[in-house]
């Protein structure tokens, strides 16, 4: 799904932590962001984020 090299680099644009794949969404490692990936493509966009305790809302800082 997402290159490992590219998962390496990426970090949670809201608090700026690692990231790691967990069902098929970029989940961060500290806040628990889950941006969603559309067509294989990473959507790091806080806006698209679903927080942890409101998985069908968007988030912002």
């Amino acid at each position: 799904m997402i290159d490992e090299e590219l998962l390496r680099i990426l970090a949670c644009p809201a608090c700026k932590a690692d990231v790691v794949v967990e069902n098929e969404k970029i989940v961060c490692t500290q806040c628990r962001r889950r941006y969603p990936v559309r067509d294989g493509i990473p959507i790091m966009l806080i806006e698209e984020a679903e927080s942890q305790d409101e998985p069908s809302s968007s988030n912002s800082c």
